[in-house]
């Protein structure tokens, strides 16, 4: 479906599909480069029937529009439809419309095939192969001097715009899989979080990598046994397990890139350097986050992350999950709590509308 202007909604009447009609354009950075969003309310209209919102970030297939409607869908379980506002950004990407240098060896290994989306007018561009310059690392617009987390910056204002909100009193921005990396990344170094003047929360689901605050790596001791066993050709490293749970990753000497952005804290560019690692370590613990896991999210599939920077971070995504959520708390003191989901594997459909996720995606305070 190719994006074209929306039409206004009925303030009191939400969307409750994934149509032109449910869409509109934002413009960033005050010019003329722009992103798509699905939304159940027109962010220019006022409404007060509005008391939160959900943003929800797509995965690596950039579909919005499904997302979206797996969002209208939990939303609808959660009896939460017409009083929350569900915004769903697009990251088109059309690797033809501009050229890339891929200089990391993990970005390499991971690269897949350009992206072919079709681009409106003015529609910003953005690279979708694994490294620090995807758009889910907060990378730069290939036609603009724009970085992904300013679309949400900018969607983020809208929401917390009072005049047009009177009544909304949280934001929850969630992500599942490619978009929970996003969420995971932009928690930490996102400048609006302490301006907006409404609550924030962020909700990082199956993500393929996390960034880490140091040096450290998981051992097998990080990682329950029988997670690490119940993947498919990984190695039973029981035998290690009296090895602490975070050691120096042991091949860092041939894994260079292993404590780069977004993998690590190091040679950040862009919107991702504006504050000192200090000040995104503490971002990183302080600001409201749920890690949430698919419990049968073990297999290498749906775009998995294989470079050796991911691949430092543990076998699986349940794994890298399991074992990220407790390096936080017991090196760091973040007090963000960690569910994992029965049933679900790599699915965003079951993630978003599982009973354990709709009290986080849709709070009642």
């Amino acid at each position: 479906m190719h994006p074209a202007s929306a039409q206004s909604t009925e303030a009191n009447s939400p969307c409750t599909a994934a149509t032109l009609h449910c869409t509109q354009w934002i413009n960033v950075a005050g010019g003329s480069s722009r992103a798509l969003v699905y939304r159940s309310y027109a962010l220019e209209t006022h409404n007060e029937a509005v008391t939160r919102a959900l943003v929800i970030v797509h995965g690596g297939s950039r579909d919005a529009h499904t997302n979206f409607t797996h969002a209208l869908a939990a939303a609808f379980i959660a009896g939460a439809l017409n009083d929350t506002v569900i915004v769903s950004p697009r990251f088109a990407s059309n690797h033809e419309a501009f050229s890339e240098t891929l200089t990391s060896a993990g970005a390499v290994a991971a690269a897949r095939a350009p992206a072919r989306d079709t681009l409106a007018a003015g529609e910003l561009n953005w690279v979708s192969r694994f490294g620090g310059r995807h758009w889910n690392a907060g990378g730069v617009a290939g036609n603009a001097n724009i970085t992904s987390y300013e679309v949400i910056d900018e969607i983020m204002r809208k929401l917390a715009d009072k005049h047009i909100f009177p009544n909304i009193k949280s934001i929850a921005v969630a992500g599942h899989s490619s978009g929970g990396q996003f969420v995971g990344r932009y928690q930490m170094v996102n400048r609006v979080h302490d301006e907006l003047g409404v609550k924030v929360s962020y909700v990082v689901s199956n993500p393929g990598a996390y960034t880490y605050l140091d040096n450290q790596r998981p051992t097998a001791s990080a990682i329950p046994l029988h997670v690490s066993a119940s993947v498919p050709g990984h190695i039973d490293m029981s035998a290690a397990s009296t090895l602490p749970p975070y050691l120096p990753y042991a091949d860092a000497h041939h894994c260079t890139t292993c404590d780069d952005w977004p993998y690590g804290m190091k040679n950040r560019t862009g919107y991702a350097a504006q504050f000192p690692d200090d000040q995104l370590i503490r971002q990183a613990i302080s600001r409201p986050t749920t890690y949430v896991l698919g419990e049968l999210d073990i297999l290498p599939l749906v775009n998995f992350d294989m470079s050796c920077p991911a691949m430092a971070q543990g076998a699986s995504r349940l794994a890298r999950g399991l074992a990220f959520s407790r390096y936080i708390r017991e090196n760091f003191g973040a007090r963000h709590p960690t569910a994992v989901l029965d049933g679900c594997g790599h699915s965003a459909r079951c993630m978003l509308t599982h009973d354990r996720m709709l009290p986080i995606l849709f709070p009642q305070d």
